[in-house]
Protein backbone atom coordinates (compact mmCIF):
# COMPACT_ATOMS: atom_id res chain seq x y z
CA UNK A 1 0.00 0.00 0.00
CA UNK A 2 1.37 3.69 -0.84
CA UNK A 3 1.68 6.48 1.36
CA UNK A 4 -1.39 8.16 0.33
CA UNK A 5 -4.67 6.13 1.34
CA UNK A 6 -6.18 7.45 -2.17
CA UNK A 7 -3.97 8.25 -5.30
CA UNK A 8 -4.71 11.16 -6.83
CA UNK A 9 -3.75 14.89 -7.06
CA UNK A 10 -5.93 17.56 -5.84
CA UNK A 11 -5.15 20.81 -6.11
CA UNK A 12 -1.59 22.17 -8.38
CA UNK A 13 -0.52 24.86 -6.97
CA UNK A 14 1.72 27.32 -9.71
CA UNK A 15 3.59 30.43 -8.16
CA UNK A 16 3.29 33.39 -10.13
CA UNK A 17 4.85 36.66 -10.50
CA UNK A 18 2.01 38.93 -12.10
CA UNK A 19 -1.28 37.23 -9.85
CA UNK A 20 -3.07 39.80 -11.82
CA UNK A 21 -1.88 39.03 -15.57
CA UNK A 22 -1.61 35.21 -14.75
CA UNK A 23 -5.42 35.38 -12.90
CA UNK A 24 -6.73 37.27 -16.36
CA UNK A 25 -4.87 35.05 -18.77
CA UNK A 26 -6.14 31.92 -16.82
CA UNK A 27 -9.76 33.33 -16.96
CA UNK A 28 -9.86 35.14 -20.16
CA UNK A 29 -7.78 33.14 -22.40
CA UNK A 30 -7.96 29.56 -21.10
CA UNK A 31 -11.92 30.11 -19.89
CA UNK A 32 -11.27 29.68 -15.99
CA UNK A 33 -13.47 30.79 -13.58
CA UNK A 34 -11.10 32.41 -10.60
CA UNK A 35 -13.12 30.95 -7.26
CA UNK A 36 -10.07 32.56 -4.80
CA UNK A 37 -9.55 35.10 -2.57
CA UNK A 38 -9.51 38.01 -4.78
CA UNK A 39 -6.38 39.87 -4.98
CA UNK A 40 -4.60 36.94 -3.05
CA UNK A 41 -4.79 33.94 -4.62
CA UNK A 42 -7.37 32.05 -7.54
CA UNK A 43 -8.85 28.44 -7.12
CA UNK A 44 -9.61 27.56 -10.56
CA UNK A 45 -11.95 23.88 -11.00
CA UNK A 46 -10.77 21.96 -13.16
CA UNK A 47 -12.37 18.29 -13.80
CA UNK A 48 -11.94 17.23 -10.37
CA UNK A 49 -9.09 19.13 -9.38
CA UNK A 50 -8.32 22.33 -9.20
CA UNK A 51 -5.31 24.90 -10.55
CA UNK A 52 -4.21 27.36 -7.93
CA UNK A 53 -2.45 30.61 -8.78
CA UNK A 54 -0.37 31.99 -6.16
CA UNK A 55 2.38 34.76 -5.70
CA UNK A 56 5.73 33.16 -5.92
CA UNK A 57 7.41 34.08 -3.06
CA UNK A 58 4.89 33.44 -0.71
CA UNK A 59 4.23 30.03 -1.85
CA UNK A 60 7.81 28.85 -1.48
CA UNK A 61 7.37 30.96 1.68
CA UNK A 62 4.85 28.52 2.84
CA UNK A 63 6.67 25.56 1.29
CA UNK A 64 9.66 26.43 3.64
CA UNK A 65 11.74 26.25 0.41
CA UNK A 66 13.97 28.92 -0.91
CA UNK A 67 12.76 30.93 -3.91
CA UNK A 68 15.06 29.47 -6.60
CA UNK A 69 15.38 30.61 -10.32
CA UNK A 70 12.13 30.16 -12.81
CA UNK A 71 13.71 31.18 -16.40
CA UNK A 72 13.34 28.99 -18.79
CA UNK A 73 11.87 25.53 -18.66
CA UNK A 74 10.18 25.05 -15.65
CA UNK A 75 10.20 20.92 -15.62
CA UNK A 76 6.78 20.04 -15.78
CA UNK A 77 3.80 20.32 -17.96
CA UNK A 78 0.55 20.47 -17.02
CA UNK A 79 -1.91 18.83 -19.96
CA UNK A 80 -5.80 18.83 -21.30
CA UNK A 81 -6.65 15.99 -23.33
CA UNK A 82 -8.83 16.72 -25.76
CA UNK A 83 -12.02 14.33 -27.07
CA UNK A 84 -10.42 14.91 -30.70
CA UNK A 85 -7.78 16.32 -33.02
CA UNK A 86 -10.50 18.47 -34.47
CA UNK A 87 -10.85 19.96 -30.74
CA UNK A 88 -7.07 20.36 -30.08
CA UNK A 89 -7.07 22.39 -33.54
CA UNK A 90 -10.14 24.46 -31.97
CA UNK A 91 -8.10 25.17 -28.70
CA UNK A 92 -5.05 26.04 -30.69
CA UNK A 93 -6.96 28.87 -32.98
CA UNK A 94 -8.31 30.56 -29.43
CA UNK A 95 -4.69 30.35 -28.07
CA UNK A 96 -4.06 31.94 -31.44
CA UNK A 97 -6.32 34.70 -31.77
CA UNK A 98 -5.36 35.94 -28.33
CA UNK A 99 -1.59 36.20 -29.38
CA UNK A 100 -0.75 33.42 -26.91
CA UNK A 101 3.08 31.35 -27.01
CA UNK A 102 2.77 28.92 -28.97
CA UNK A 103 5.59 26.43 -28.17
CA UNK A 104 5.01 23.51 -30.24
CA UNK A 105 2.04 23.64 -32.73
CA UNK A 106 -0.62 20.81 -32.81
CA UNK A 107 1.02 17.89 -34.76
CA UNK A 108 0.95 13.61 -35.51
CA UNK A 109 2.61 12.20 -32.65
CA UNK A 110 4.92 9.23 -32.66
CA UNK A 111 3.01 7.89 -30.32
CA UNK A 112 0.09 7.82 -32.33
CA UNK A 113 -1.89 10.83 -30.95
CA UNK A 114 -2.14 14.70 -32.32
CA UNK A 115 -0.60 17.01 -29.47
CA UNK A 116 0.97 20.82 -29.24
CA UNK A 117 2.24 22.93 -26.48
CA UNK A 118 1.83 26.68 -25.28
CA UNK A 119 3.35 28.53 -22.45
CA UNK A 120 0.95 30.45 -20.55
CA UNK A 121 2.94 34.63 -19.63
CA UNK A 122 5.35 33.19 -17.45
CA UNK A 123 6.30 30.19 -19.00
CA UNK A 124 4.41 27.40 -17.79
CA UNK A 125 4.22 24.82 -20.34
CA UNK A 126 0.54 23.59 -21.28
CA UNK A 127 -0.12 20.56 -23.52
CA UNK A 128 -3.29 20.16 -25.31
CA UNK A 129 -3.31 16.49 -26.71
CA UNK A 130 -5.86 13.75 -27.83
CA UNK A 131 -4.62 10.19 -27.32
CA UNK A 132 -7.20 8.04 -28.78
CA UNK A 133 -6.01 5.02 -26.66
CA UNK A 134 -7.20 6.51 -23.11
CA UNK A 135 -10.85 7.23 -22.49
CA UNK A 136 -12.25 10.17 -21.46
CA UNK A 137 -15.99 9.45 -19.67
CA UNK A 138 -18.77 12.09 -19.96
CA UNK A 139 -17.19 14.25 -17.07
CA UNK A 140 -14.23 14.76 -18.32
CA UNK A 141 -11.94 12.29 -16.20
CA UNK A 142 -9.18 10.25 -18.26
CA UNK A 143 -8.56 6.57 -17.58
CA UNK A 144 -4.92 5.80 -18.44
CA UNK A 145 -4.79 1.97 -19.36
CA UNK A 146 -2.95 -0.58 -18.08
CA UNK A 147 0.15 -0.15 -20.57
CA UNK A 148 0.47 -4.06 -22.94
CA UNK A 149 3.35 -5.69 -22.53
CA UNK A 150 6.07 -5.49 -25.90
Amino acid sequence: MGAFPEQRVSIITIGVSDLAGMISFYTDVLGFEDRGVKGEIAFCNAGGMVIGLWDKSKLADDAGMPLGNSEGFKGFALAFNARSAEEVDEIFGRLERADTHISKPPHKTYWGGYSGYFADPEGNAWEVAHNPFWPIDEAGHVTVPLAKEQ
